[in-house]
């Protein structure tokens, strides 16, 4: 099975690869992606260019790090695990004493966790150690010690961010976007598990020929990925998305739960909801309050894209999460990403079945003209007129078919009808 395939490529190859939101391990894991699915394309946005309120920053790369005591010995090797230092530290070579060291590192309350600390827009530097390594150093030497700490990295304004996009065609121009991002280095289920899901969802519905809407996919940055995205694709994102789904932490084996959309009313809500009820899972649904994750940005006032996140254990919810406890032998299985992917594959195949009428007219159009309004005012107007208007109303690209007729008490039957006249009368578009 194809998932087994992208699932030992994350666990093997794409694992280990130090990602941030910008630099080499970002560009290195989309051409690997790519390999396995060669239709992705990759973009790159500028260090410096604005999108909307930021500024994509400079790129970041890191070659080494680590802190050598008074011995001459390595107590903390970013070649050891890549967790160790806080992304998007500034380079530093120079002797420190140990409140100093102390004061730039950061530890876990679990004994053998490595926390995930980043400094994305503001200089700084520092490691990060388990509680265990912590209190060796606590104990171990003495205030007047002095310690060597090197960090070779480069924050390049001149460099790129990066991010991969695949679109697969479909019968009508409307799109469901599905996101995910690929920025978190060595962390299973807060980062790769999204990618899998996204890798194994384009293998499925790639194969599938008179797909009923078009799906757009986009592997990100978190955050700064989704704005910068957004900043260059709202004008039709905005004219095409009907909805869509934030893949994250979607591949443990413990629960299944979800964010939806801003107001909870949109047909990928629904879609969501009616493949967890389909599929018999018991979920938890958390409030918007509690958003995170790139949802918070494709529902941003002025965006407002009707995008729902899927989730397994949301994040912050486990106890692995943003450590190096997060990996493919205790968080993240084949099980769990299954279950994650037929989550997703089936919200998503209701929504590409959705019927979502939207009118392409601004205000209110002249229906006489179309021999839909007649000419003759009159307090008697035919029924068919008055539901042809209250039709008009609601196709704004936010109901399905169901819900419209349920909106203005009209038979399904009788909402289908309606539907061809004004798809005949180029009214509107499905």
């Amino acid at each position: 099975m194809i998932l087994n395939v992208y699932y030992n490529l994350a666990k093997k190859i794409l694992f280990p690869i130090n990602r941030s939101i910008t630099g080499i391990g970002i560009k290195k894991s989309l051409k690997i992606i790519k390999r396995k699915i060669p239709e992705l394309k990759i973009y790159k946005i500028k260090s410096g260019t604005k999108v909307f309120d930021w500024r994509i920053p400079p790129e970041w790369n890191i070659s080494d790090a680590y802190v050598l005591d008074k011995y001459k010995k390595k107590i903390i090797n970013f070649k050891e695990n890549n967790l160790h230092v806080v992304g998007y530290s500034q380079p530093i070579n120079k002797l420190i004493n140990k409140k100093e060291l102390l004061k730039h590192t950061y530890s876990s309350t679990k004994k053998k966790a490595i926390p995930y600390i980043t400094s994305y827009y503001k200089k700084n530097w520092g490691f990060c150690i388990n509680k265990t390594q912590k209190r060796i150093i606590e104990k171990k030497y003495k205030s007047k010690d002095l310690f060597s700490v090197v960090i070779n990295s480069n924050l390049n304004p001149h460099g790129n961010l990066v991010y991969g996009e695949l679109i697969i065609p479909g019968q009508s121009r409307q799109e469901i976007l599905i996101s995910t991002y690929i920025c978190h280095p060595s962390m299973a289920n807060n980062e790769l598990s999204g990618p899998i899901v996204s890798m194994c969802l384009i293998n499925h519905f790639s194969k599938i020929k008179n797909l009923e809407k078009t799906l757009r996919f986009i592997f990100i940055p978190e955050t700064i990925g989704s704005i910068a995205y957004l900043s260059k694709n709202i004008l039709k994102l905005k004219k095409k998305i009907i909805g869509g789904y934030n893949l994250s932490c979607i591949g443990d084996e413990r629960q299944h739960s979800c964010i939806l959309s801003k107001y909870e009313n949109t047909p990928a809500d629904d879609a969501l909801i009616e493949s967890y009820k389909r599929l018999n899972i018991k979920y938890k649904k958390y409030s918007f309050l509690e958003r995170g994750s790139d949802e918070r940005q494709y529902n941003s006032p002025g965006i407002d894209l009707p995008i729902a996140s899927i989730f397994r254990s949301k994040f912050n919810k486990y106890p692995e999460y943003h450590t190096s406890l997060d990996n493919f032998e205790t968080v993240v299985t084949k099980k769990g990403i299954r279950g994650g992917y037929k989550i997703a594959k089936t919200a998503i195949s209701i929504l590409l079945k959705k019927i979502i009428p939207k009118n392409i007219i601004l205000c209110e159009p002249q229906m006489s003209k179309r021999n839909l309004y007649p000419y003759i005012s009159s307090n008697n107007r035919p029924k068919i007129t008055n539901d042809i208007m209250n039709f008009l109303q609601y196709a704004d690209g936010k109901n399905d078919l169901k819900k419209i007729s349920k909106l203005i008490n009209l038979s399904i039957k009788e909402a289908i009808k309606i539907k061809k006249i004004l798809l005949k009368k180029k009214l509107i578009e499905i």
